[in-house]
């Protein structure tokens, strides 16, 4: 059944392969970001687009009027470079999530979908190189990644909470390190794969053999590709 879908943060990486995948699906998308058009990651003429800051109730307000479903992936992140050293920009979309929430219960939205974060899980179970796959009971007792990570927790519970009081229907995922076409390659707000191809590829082009990580080289991480990203999150809300 074709829906009115609001992406917000639809010049995001991610959030630019779900707007291609439902456009292709037949849905009407409204597409919305703070970043000018020219910095969106995809763009495309068949939606309505609009650069926005919906860290502003109003705006958020007016957008998401008329809509069926609300796609929550606005956020001011990038790799751990980048959270590490701007916390407080990070900590500053809890008030885009917040906006939209009230704004679907008084626009009588049909769900809402909020994307969350691995930086939401307990750091302390997740001090060895090899640990059992984290569940989602381990976020608790709180100890998320300092500033990204307590963001992403504390709208969880926001969404959470709307459910309870509001009736509003809620789906959360918590994406772990989504790498693809087109994702960032340089200037710090890059992932992993990135960061590492980027190296490698340096690393041969002036014939150095010695590339640089951060830690001790023995941690591992867990690495979704977007497409993947975008099956399971389309299986999730619908």
């Amino acid at each position: 059944m074709k829906k009115k879908i609001l992406i917000s943060g639809a010049g995001g990486f991610i959030a630019g392969y779900l707007v291609k995948d439902f456009l292709a699906d037949g849905h009407e998308v409204i597409c919305v970001d703070n970043k000018p058009f020219e910095n969106w990651f995809q763009y495309f003429k068949d939606c309505e687009n609009y650069s926005l800051d919906l860290r502003d109730y109003q705006n958020s307000l007016k957008i998401s009027k008329k809509v069926d479903y609300v796609f929550n992936l606005a956020c001011n992140m990038g790799g751990m470079g980048f959270i590490e050293n701007n916390k407080s920009d990070c900590m500053l979309s809890v008030l885009i999530n917040t906006n939209l929430l009230r704004a679907s219960v008084i626009n009588s939205i049909e769900r809402y979908f909020f994307s969350s974060s691995a930086c939401v899980y307990n750091g302390s179970k997740q001090q060895n190189a090899f640990i059992n796959g984290l569940k989602e009971e381990d976020a608790y007792p709180a100890q998320p990644e300092d500033g990204y990570g307590w963001e992403k927790l504390f709208s969880e519970r926001m969404c959470r909470h709307f459910q309870e009081d509001h009736g509003l229907q809620v789906r959360i995922a918590r994406y772990h390190n989504v790498y693809g076409p087109l994702g960032t390659y340089d200037g710090g707000r890059e992932k992993a794969p990135a960061a590492l191809c980027r190296k490698v590829v340096n690393s041969k082009l002036n014939s150095n053999n010695i590339i640089d990580i951060w830690g001790d080289g023995e941690q591992t991480r867990s690495f979704m590709f977007v497409d993947d990203c975008v099956i399971g999150t389309k299986k999730l809300f619908f």
